[in-house]
Parts: structure tokens; sequence; C-alpha cells
């Protein structure tokens, strides 16, 4: 129950306290002449007969009681000293009344929702006991829902060892930096040759160690290069290695363009 529906019985009004609240409102039941604590009392009565507590509506109650309260203060208050409050007692009493229509607002909305909940309960989860079919039952009511020899040759088809992939058909190259180094000194025998020639017909391994032999045959100074132009042909040559090349302490270098 809203405070609001709550029943007084009090010496100067007998009524439910919303209507008590209309009247105060109104001036046309004096405020001062009202006991507010006989009402917190009866509304303590009325909790500890209903023997639960709702928190939303006490804080309601709380909230209104409070507002009589203040206003009561400032209505017993001197005249003289009621000039040095922030309100007078029609302010207050404005402003108690902007209090109850904000309370009745959001009563009002929190209406609009609970009433929304319910409608959609179709469509929200909600937890219920498990039909009478699912329930646990004596393993002599049990019936298989499934062939078991599916259900085994499923489990052989998972345990059995894969056949070995056949790799035959792919072609694993197989080159040495021996063979390179020996090729490309068979091939500065006969003079000077191309790159290209140096590795006619060979596939991307033997090139790249093509490419590590010639390094190595450069920096043992056996082989030089030239490319006239970028991305042109590179030609290779034997080093020159005179011995006034070396005495003069110059070594011939590759010549690649920038």
């Amino acid at each position: 129950m809203r405070p609001a529906e709550l029943e007084l019985d009090l010496d100067v009004f007998a009524g439910p306290f919303d209507l008590l609240l209309t009247l105060i409102l109104r001036e046309e039941v004096d405020l001062l002449e009202i006991d507010l604590a006989e009402v917190v009392i009866a509304y303590i009565d009325h909790l500890q007969q209903r023997s639960e507590l709702d928190l939303e509506a006490t804080t309601e109650f709380l909230v209104l009681i409070a507002a009589l309260l203040e206003l009561k203060s400032r209505l017993m208050l001197p005249g003289e000293e009621l000039e040095e409050l922030e309100l007078d007692p029609g302010e207050a009493a404005e402003e108690l009344l902007a209090r109850l229509l904000d309370a009745h607002r959001y009563r009002a909305a929190a209406d609009v929702l609970r009433r929304r909940l319910e409608g959609e309960e179709v469509y929200r989860f909600r937890s219920a006991p498990l039909p009478a079919a699912f329930r646990r039952a004596a393993l002599q009511e049990a019936r298989p829902a499934y062939d078991p020899a599916a259900l085994s040759g499923a489990m052989s088809d998972l345990l059995r060892v894969p056949d070995p992939v056949d790799t035959r058909h792919i072609v694993a190259p197989r080159v040495t930096v021996a063979e390179r180094l020996a090729r490309l000194r068979a091939l500065l025998r006969r003079g000077a040759f191309s790159f290209d020639e140096a590795v006619e017909r060979a596939d991307r391994v033997t090139v790249a160690v093509t490419v590590y032999a010639l390094l190595e045959l450069y920096r043992q100074e056996e082989l030089t290069w030239v490319q006239e132009e970028p991305f042109g042909e590179i030609t290779i040559r034997r080093a020159a290695r005179a011995t006034g090349a070396r005495g003069n302490g110059h070594v011939q270098r590759a010549e690649v363009p920038a």
C-alpha cells in the first residue's frame, strides 16, 4: 500500500494520508495542529501488521514526512526570524506541492514500466520444471534414441589412423653450395659469362644457392661482375689478381650501378 493511502485517525483529522496532504496544501487544515509523530507511529503500526518492508513506499513516506516537518518548522518560527529564511510558508507549501507532483509522476512512470514488463512476460526466459517425458526415469523404462551401431561406427572413424599423404609428385630440389661453386669455376675457365647462363633452367632454390656461391667467390677475389644498367644483364668475369694490384693495396670490386 502506498503512503498516500494510509488511513489516519488523529485528533483534528480522520481519513487517508493523501487527503490530509491535499487539505494542508489548500490551507483548509492547520499544519500546526497536526501531530506528525502520530502519523509516523500510524505508519509504523501499519508496517508491523504487514510484517514486510516495501523500500519504495517507505522512501516515499519519508520524503513526504520530511517535507511536512520542514514546512511546520518554518511556520513555528517567530515572525522576525522568518524573514531570514530562504522560503516563506507560502513558498514552502509550493515546494511541497512540487515534490508531491514529482512523486506522482515517478509513481505513474513506474506503473507504466510495470505494465510493459508484465506484457512481455511471454517473450522473456523463465525457468520451469522439465516435462514429465524428460525427467529421470528408471533404466528399465529408458529407450535408445539412436542406433548403438551408428555411435560405434562414428567412434571407429575417429580412431582410425589416416593414410599417409603421398608427396611423390612434389619435386624437392637438392643442390649444395659446393656444386654451384664448381659450376661457376668451370664457367670462369671458359671466360666471361652471364648470370642467366649460370642459372639456366634452374629452380628458385638453385638460383638462391648460386647467388650465395657468387658472393663467396667474390669474397675470395676469384671473380667480379658488371651490370651496365639497372635490371640489365649481369656479366661475370675472372677477377684480376696481379701482384701489382695487391701491392698497391687495391682490390678490384664488383661494378654495380647505383
